[in-house]
């Protein structure tokens, strides 16, 4: 039995699809099991528990035999990185005992050591804890979520203008939720003691200036970047109803993604879908 906590979400629903799409036995973890009613009808279980009930969690991670670990996002109104270091450490407690034979943690590109830095920060946490316990464990990190821009199709549409922390020539590897999700389920099919470091990325590196073209195209009108300044992200972020703790952790993370070049020496993996595909599926689903 594979089991996906955060199937709920973007990657993790599109993982399970593809386990259950292979005939491989799916158990979706979910605070709020209505909202995985898609993925029971395609033949998932649904376990109801919530990620800070360690023992909650272990019962269910002791009838499956691979997890797939999406640690939740904290509502950004909250103390995010206290938040997310949290639902981590119950993540970690709860594979102790629980007899699983395989575990794939979700991570991002640039995890790394330090505090203040969002993500980058928490998931590197992740790593390292599944790192110290004995369960054979891989790494999926992901490139920069092309669902990041997700919010700015209101704006573009509306007013076309697409608002972003970054100049608008900067180039990031951009990922979509299909291919990471797809990537996991291979993932977790691997040998039980196969542990590896895979990254994530989609077929090119794209900047805003290519998102707006991307939001102009499939909306047939012009959308044009709006950068704000460095000096101007806290303010911003605040005005976006972060608490002060998020704020100065975002900042933090925006400024690393911006500073630091996100290239991975090796072991990545090209999806498919490009970011024209992933606007225009988000400008008209289905």
């Amino acid at each position: 039995m594979h089991i996906i906590l955060g199937g709920t979400g973007h990657v993790g629903s599109v993982a399970a699809e593809t386990l259950l799409s292979r005939g491989e036995p799916v158990t979706i973890v979910a605070r709020h099991p209505e909202k995985a009613d898609r993925l029971r009808r395609k033949g998932a279980e649904i376990a109801a528990a919530d990620v800070h009930d360690t023992e909650a969690l272990r019962k269910i991670l002791r009838k499956g035999g691979r997890l797939y670990a999406l640690n939740p996002p904290a509502p950004p109104s909250s103390d995010t990185d206290a938040e997310e270091k949290a639902t981590i450490a119950s993540i970690l407690a709860a594979i102790e005992g629980s007899g699983l034979e395989k575990v794939v943690g979700h991570s991002t590109y640039g995890a790394q050591k330090g505090e203040g830095i969002g993500d980058l920060g928490t998931l590197y946490g992740l790593e390292e804890g599944l790192k110290r316990q004995p369960i054979p464990a891989s790494i999926l990190r992901a490139a920069y979520y092309m669902s990041n821009w997700d919010f700015a199709l209101e704006a573009a549409r509306a007013e076309g203008v697409l608002n972003t922390f970054f100049p608008e020539d900067h180039r990031l590897p951009m990922v979509a939720p299909q291919d990471l999700g797809e990537a996991a389920a291979d993932l977790m099919m691997e040998p039980a003691e196969q542990a590896r470091l895979l990254h994530v990325e989609g077929p090119e590196h794209y900047c805003p200036a290519d998102v707006a073209a991307a939001f102009a195209e499939v909306l047939g009108r012009p959308v044009r970047t709006v950068t704000t300044p460095r000096e101007e992200w806290e303010r911003a972020y605040r005005a976006l109803g972060f608490s002060d703790a998020a704020v100065k952790s975002y900042a933090g993370m925006t400024g690393l993604t911006l500073d630091a070049p996100m290239r991975p020496a090796n072991g990545v993996r090209r999806g498919r879908m490009t970011l024209r595909d992933y606007v225009r599926g988000l400008v008209s689903p289905g």
